[in-house]
């Protein structure tokens, strides 16, 4: 029998209330719970962080603050303000870093154009030569990257392990891919005339990237942009500068040439830096991953110069499970395509949809799996999932939960938050709703958090026009046995990635974006090369 627990709302509201009075100068104390979460002193965690909280690594140097402007490490910002970057399991500050401005991206974006000439015109396969390097100096020092994910981003130790290797695997395919940028030889309807269609890169391209995979995201870019012959100008987010700069100094490290990667680093001008990026008539495309909100602002600013644009924009990933599906495979999707990296992840499974049949049954099992995670600091050997990113994401998933509490769903697992002074960080429990309707947030906005909604269906019909019924188009998944409907209902689903019978869908090698107002363009896969280079059509008469 499915054992729920039916939060009341006022009682909800009322510990709301109690959370918001352990706020002290905008971070909240939080709890070691039932669910476990870790002390911060443990073993594990203090082997790899100093008494001042500063991480220990192999090869100190990777850890750098700073932009990186034609291969030089820029310590100071013209303006000299600073931001603050914070560690989300302990909310402690862990590096100030120069907070540069237009002045700055200017000069990156005139690195980048002096070393284009050069750099396109270097043949493939030296290109290739370079980025293979890149890729061995990141799997010989993907331990210390790893550190250095989990410290500034919070994800476990294992999860950001698993974000370096896949990082690396951009550069490696990018790498091979750059000897096979082939163009065309098209039938000419003139005897006397030839015709080709030859590649070449785009140029200069501006790159911005978010703080969930604060290292895949920049390597899914850079790999295929530097493959082809483009500079770039980037922009880590503020959350997440660390491992930006480590990437660079092992792309130095690697051969790249001054001028081929710049970073930005910022916090108060990120808007003016966009803007600029936008606009600047030196910057041939940009390439952005992130809300779907600011890729439009980003879409706008580019249309006056005419730009190329490449936008991996929000989700709202439905999850359907059909009666005839496995359901313990399919809670093993549930919890890969929801709760990695706790929820925050751009192709997280936003809503659950089940079939009447075995919703109760779907809904135990994921409610005794969740029941089971420990949450706490990424350095713990026993954390299965760590914090959000800030407390803005807290808040977010809160307000998830408590408005689908207030309009009737079922609380499973998860939901409440026990604090006390112990412990300091972004945490949030993951949490398992039932009962779900239509008219909750959860239904239309992205949570990005540990939140999972079930809602009921009864026919395939149904599910499909539910599922469709968003502006986002990302990913979606579904579990069935019947191979005629795994053909069909992956046809109909509208979004730009399908997982059947699976939940773990990215890769290197395949195209990964989104249609509707998820985005435009592709990444990875021989796809990839496509948003940084622009067909050029020769006709030679004889």
């Amino acid at each position: 029998m499915l054992r729920t627990r039916l939060l009341n709302a006022t009682g909800l509201r009322t510990r709301l209330q109690t959370n918001a009075a352990l706020r002290q100068n905008s971070r909240v104390i939080f709890p070691r719970q039932e669910w476990c979460i870790m002390s911060r002193h443990a073993r594990c965690m203090s082997s790899m962080l100093n008494a001042n909280g500063q991480l220990e690594l192999r090869d100190p140097s990777l850890i750098t603050v700073g932009g990186f402007i034609d291969n030089e490490f820029v310590r100071k910002a013209a303006s000299g303000q600073n931001f603050a970057v914070y560690d989300p399991a302990r909310g402690t500050e862990i590096g100030n870093f120069p907070d540069m401005g237009v002045q700055e991206t200017e000069k990156a974006i005139q690195a980048a154009k002096r070393a284009l000439p050069e750099w396109s015109q270097t043949t493939a396969k030296d290109r290739a030569g370079i980025l293979r390097k890149w890729y061995n100096l990141i799997i010989e020092n993907e331990q210390d990257l790893a550190k250095i994910i989990t410290w500034e981003n919070g994800k476990t130790l294992t999860e950001a392990l698993g974000e370096v290797r896949y990082s690396a695997s951009f550069i490696e395919w990018f790498s091979e891919e750059a000897k096979r940028l082939y163009g065309e030889i098209i039938p000419s309807p003139n005897k006397l005339q030839r015709m080709i269609a030859i590649r070449q890169p785009l140029g200069v391209v501006g790159i911005i990237t978010p703080w969930n995979f604060p290292s895949a995201m920049l390597t899914r870019k850079f790999g295929a942009a530097l493959a082809v012959g483009c500079t770039a100008v980037a922009k880590p987010a503020s959350e997440t500068p660390y491992s930006a700069l480590a990437l660079c100094e092992l792309g130095k490290r690697a051969g790249l040439p001054k001028g081929v990667v710049n970073i930005i680093t910022t916090h108060k001008n990120t808007k003016d830096i966009g803007t600029h990026l936008c606009e600047s008539l030196d910057i041939a495309g940009i390439s952005f991953t992130g809300s779907t909100a600011v890729g439009k602002h980003l879409l706008k600013q580019s249309a006056d110069t005419v730009k190329k644009v490449s936008l991996e924009l929000g989700g709202n990933a439905p999850f359907i499970v059909f009666e005839d599906a496995d359901l313990d495979k399919a809670v093993e999707g549930a919890i890969a395509a929801k709760f990695r990296s706790s929820g925050q992840t751009c192709i997280c499974v936003n809503r659950f949809y089940v079939h009447s049949s075995i919703k109760d049954e779907f809904s135990e099992k994921l409610r005794e799996r969740v029941a089971k995670f420990q949450v706490g600091s990424g350095f713990e050997q026993k954390t299965t999932h760590g914090p959000l990113i800030n407390q803005k994401a807290v808040e977010k998933a809160r307000s998830h939960v408590e408005d689908a509490i207030e309009h009737g769903a079922k609380l499973l697992v998860g939901g409440e938050e026990k604090h006390t002074e112990s412990m300091h960080g972004f945490f949030y429990p993951p949490t398992v709703l039932g009962d779900m309707k239509s008219n909750m947030k959860i239904a239309t906005e992205e949570t990005f958090g540990p939140v999972a909604g079930i809602f009921e269906f009864d026919t395939e019909d149904e599910v499909l026009e539910a599922a469709n019924n968003t502006r986002f188009g990302l990913s979606g998944y579904f579990f069935s046995r019947d191979v005629s409907r795994c053909w069909r209902v992956a046809e109909k689903l509208q979004v730009g990635m399908v997982g059947v019978n699976t939940g773990a869908i990215s890769s290197e090698v395949a195209p990964f974006g989104g249609i509707k107002e998820s985005g435009l363009g592709r990444e990875g896969a021989r796809q990839g090369l496509d948003e940084y280079t622009h067909y050029k059509y020769i006709n030679m008469a004889l």
